[in-house]
């Protein structure tokens, strides 16, 4: 036998080696394949509620589980409930009481802690069922209400108000504000203080510190639903340093619904003459460090002196505050708008927005860097104001609705309006609901309405459901984070009441020009499921500050793909499935409805894929010319949108 030379043992030696310390890779990449395919097959085998996959069965018919939103910790399986009609088959004029009964409450988020959210939702029920009540039995005059509670005489309507000094100041204007009211805040700004920015650190301009001096006053709205912020008539925030513009600005907005408008900043450029508010300056002139004014040479001034041409010398003033200086501000209400005076000197003009009138101003609050002396309101109304229905709606046959067809329809429209917006909802019947696409009865829109707490506003609210036939009447109290029941009511009546192959949510302060979106939703795939609108992506939820989202609520570090909430469309497939999801209590809620839209759109495309599409014609805030949905519009400017519109002019209206 011949034997290996050395060189070929060694070699011999280090193969096996080698094939040793591979052997145990491969098992473990073979075990790992093994598991994989051993899951995946177990997904198709299984339709159980415990399965590993996950199949929620309901009714016999499995579900798949939802995906992203609800990782955090499997839970055991919930027991079944039986299946308690929240709705119904909901019409404008008959209205089904919720069932009471803690033993029979629905369940929303059974995987999720949306505990919050459940007992709001259940109180605004058990609260709407005696509303409804109420209003049914009310027999009263609601031809003419009054726009807030109380009696009316000098104690309750005081013609003016004195208040003292402290670090922030909040006054009650319980009958609002007239034209010629007043309100004087006597106060001293104070100095700068650091702030920490932490997108100025993560940008690396400095350690994110910035110096700030400001402050605010405010006209708020107290007649806000429950739950919802009071709408910001006015707020006034002057920013003598800190501004992103490194100059000091006078910023002028307006909030409504939790959400700002565009901004009026004064930064002592003047505005243009012919751009005013009964008669005066959106924003005067005021000295500017980073301009410096042109002056007339001594041949140029004495010529034209001599020639009588010679030129008025104008007064340049400071910015209207400083730091550790007192001053005086008084915001005096006009017929077109605020206007900003200091010291004296008008400074600034804010138009009036979102068809807000002087007596909804009931709240004054003074808050920020500043040292309040004292507040003075004078030529206050000595009533409370009231309006009259007849004078907001127009009792005519021209603008009653259409019955439902019993044919099928390409679109449905679903308004959510609040209770007491009689004259937006006037203005939308006037405007767009009269599209040729309405009035053939290619399309159909209804108005939801939930309950307010006041039962003259009920009574009045179901007299014109009975008159123009277009609202949905839903039987719980308006609130801001149960806005998400108008819009999943609004799916369940598209689904049950109508056959459409399309679904549109906006809001009654939204102008929808129908022919375009029609157009639209034409020109894609009809084989696919539909989802249009000016969508957000990768948007996250602020943890931090006022409109904070709590963990318990949105545990994902993201939001799905969502749609703005003004206006967007979605296929009658994904509205199917949302009804029927919350009819067997598997359909999980968010406070924000338009996030939750996206969250039900991202769980049904991942059965079958969805068409996302993003148009930034259907605009967020304001309008833009060729727009396809104009947001925050008053009912004065769709009247004249409409007009331009008939004109064949897409443009925008944006006065006030």
């Amino acid at each position: 036998m011949k034997r290996a030379r050395s060189s070929e043992v060694f070699l011999g030696a280090g193969r096996l080696r080698a094939r040793r310390r591979l052997a145990p890779l491969l098992a473990a990449a073979a075990f790992a394949y093994l598991l994989f395919v051993s899951v995946k097959l177990a997904g198709f085998g299984s339709a159980g509620p415990a399965s590993a996959v996950g199949r929620l069965a309901a009714g016999g018919a499995g579900e798949p589980l939802r995906r992203g939103v609800e990782r955090p910790a499997p839970r055991a399986p919930a027991r079944a409930v039986a299946a308690v009609s929240g709705y119904g088959r909901i019409t404008g004029e008959i209205l089904r009481r919720r069932e009471a009964g803690e033993g029979r409450r629905r369940r929303w988020g059974q995987l999720g802690n949306f505990t919050e959210l459940e007992r709001a939702a259940a109180e605004a029920w058990a609260l709407g069922a005696k509303a409804w009540e109420e209003a049914s039995a009310f027999t009263g005059d609601v031809d003419s209400i009054a726009s807030r509670d109380g009696g009316e005489g000098p104690a309750e309507c005081p013609g003016s108000l004195a208040l003292g000094g402290g670090e922030t100041a909040v006054a009650f204007l319980p009958c609002g504000l007239a034209a010629g009211s007043a309100v004087t805040v006597v106060g001293t700004a104070r100095a700068a203080r650091p702030e920490y920015v932490e997108a100025l650190e993560r940008s690396g301009a400095g350690n994110g510190t910035v110096m700030v001096a400001q402050f605010a006053v405010e006209l708020r709205g107290l007649r806000a639903a429950d739950g919802e912020e009071p709408p910001r008539i006015l707020h006034l925030n002057p920013r003598l340093r800190g501004d992103w513009s490194g100059r000091p600005v006078l910023e002028m907005n307006t909030c409504f619904r939790m959400q700002w408008g565009r901004a009026q900043r004064c930064d002592g450029t003047p505005s243009r003459d012919d751009d005013q508010v009964d008669g005066f300056r959106k924003c005067e002139k005021w000295q500017r460090r980073d301009i410096v004014e042109s002056k007339e040479t001594k041949t140029s001034s004495w010529f034209n002196r001599f020639i009588g041409r010679a030129k008025k010398p104008e007064m340049m003033w400071p910015f209207p505050f400083s730091e550790g200086k007192m001053f005086v501000l008084t915001i005096q209400a006009g017929v077109e708008g605020y206007h900003i005076n200091v010291g004296g000197r008008h400074v600034a003009s804010f138009p009036h927005r979102m068809g807000f009138a002087l007596e909804d101003a009931t709240g004054l609050a003074v808050t920020g860097g500043i040292d309040v002396h004292s507040v003075y309101a004078t030529a206050l109304p000595r009533t409370h104001p009231s309006f009259s229905l007849q004078q907001v709606l127009e009792m005519s046959e021209r603008w009653k609705a259409r019955p439902v067809p019993e044919e099928p329809i390409q679109l449905f429209v679903g308004i959510l309006s609040a209770t007491n917006h009689f004259a937006e909802r006037m203005a939308i019947r006037k405007t767009w609901m009269q599209f040729p696409a309405i009035q053939l009865g290619n399309v159909v829109a209804r108005f939801f309405v939930a309950l307010s707490h006041r039962k003259e506003i009920n009574a009045a609210l179901k007299k014109e459901a009975e008159y123009f036939g277009d609202i949905v009447i839903l039987p719980f109290i308006d609130r801001y984070e149960l806005v998400v029941l108008k819009t999943v009511a609004l799916c369940q009546y598209g689904v049950q009441n109508v056959t459409a192959d399309y679904i549109m949510k906006c809001d009654d302060d939204t102008f929808v020009r129908l022919d375009i979106v029609l157009q639209q939703i034409t020109t894609y795939n009809r084989t696919l499921p539909l989802y249009l609108g000016n969508l957000n992506l990768l948007h996250r939820p602020l943890r931090r500050g006022k409109w904070a989202v709590t963990y318990e609520e949105w545990p994902e570090a993201v939001y799905p793909p969502y749609a703005n909430g003004p206006g967007y469309v979605l296929s009658i497939d994904i509205a199917r499935d949302i009804a029927s999801r919350h009819a067997n209590h598997s359909l999980r809620l968010f406070k924000m409805e338009d996030v939750s839209m996206g969250m039900w759109v991202e769980d049904y495309n991942a059965t079958a894929p969805v068409q996302y599409v993003h148009s930034w014609r259907f605009c967020q805030f304001g309008c833009v010319d060729n727009y396809f949905t104009a947001h925050y519009q008053s009912p004065r400017q769709m009247l004249c949108l409409w007009d331009k519109l008939s004109a064949g002019r897409a443009r925008c209206c944006n006065y006030r």
